[in-house]
């Protein structure tokens, strides 16, 4: 195939892509979907598009949501017990495309999550300098590994009472991220995200990195901060563009804001229509 065909090729797909994702987003509100067995050695998953997402397409964040243990499985409902897809039914309005993969169950692979992240960005236009990735739990071990593997396609990441099962964490140290984890958490010990810190600052590679250590905080307490407004305005505001990358460090997240989680949601908009038919 030569230089002008493959141009006029890829230009097709480009289009085709477009025109598809412009169709998905056509109705107001925001639109969810759900995707199974499209992504060749992926996850299946959910994807949610924002309600202005015909307008902004190709200058839309991208926020890659990773769940806990308790959610893995083959029912897809599962994945939005909690996280981002559930803030947005209580009414928290997230100006983010957000992806949702279902974790049949044990670790989350990096090169999955990769490969779906792939898939949508080759169907749906998606500005790619703005991809942020969260995960609690045993989503916070995949939050760790997959950022840690693929610093160079991540803006900012966050994770929740969660590890690292790479064995070697410096690519942590590429990218702004935050580690969060609570004093009395019996379901991960702390010291599996202080391990992480403490690679990073001996190697003097932690210069984008944060950590707090919530005091008393349980498990599932750090669930919380997925209803925060404060959690999607420090990943957003992080770009791969930016010519100095570092972590924000203007917003804190404290125990007094988990006791307050929900408030200053609109409870009474409607955020999203939830389409159940499996689409392409």
């Amino acid at each position: 195939m030569n230089s002008f065909v493959k141009h006029n090729f890829k230009r097709a797909v480009t289009v085709a892509a477009m025109l598809a994702a412009v169709m998905f987003a056509a109705a107001q509100p925001g639109q969810l979907k759900a995707f199974r067995g499209e992504v060749k050695d992926g996850y299946d998953f959910w994807l949610y598009v924002p309600g202005d997402y015909s307008e902004t397409l190709d200058e839309t964040p991208v926020l890659i949501f990773l769940h806990g243990a308790s959610l893995c499985g083959s029912d897809m409902n599962r994945s939005r017990r909690y996280g981002p897809l559930h803030a947005l039914k209580m009414g928290r309005d997230i100006r983010a495309m957000i992806i949702t993969p279902q974790n049949p169950g044990g670790a989350w692979k990096p090169h999955k999550i990769n490969n779906v992240l792939e898939w949508v960005e080759d169907n749906f236009p998606m500005d790619n300098n703005r991809v942020y990735v969260l995960g609690m739990s045993l989503g916070g071990y995949g939050t760790m590994d997959f950022c840690g593997t693929y610093p160079e396609k991540v803006a900012a990441g966050m994770a929740l009472c969660g590890g690292c099962s790479l064995k070697d964490v410096q690519g942590l140290g590429d990218l702004p991220f935050w580690i969060i984890h609570g004093t009395g958490d019996r379901a991960v010990g702390i010291e599996q995200s202080k391990h992480v810190v403490r690679a990073l600052q001996q190697s003097g590679n932690d210069n984008m990195l944060r950590f707090d250590w919530l005091t008393g905080a349980s498990h599932g307490a750090l669930a919380r901060i997925f209803y925060l407004e404060k959690t999607y305005q420090w990943l957003f505001s992080h770009s791969m563009l930016d010519k100095r990358r570092h972590a924000n460090m203007a917003v804190d997240i404290s125990n007094a804001d988990l006791k307050n989680a929900y408030r200053n949601m609109n409870r009474d908009q409607i955020l999203y229509e939830e389409v159940y038919e499996i689409i392409y």
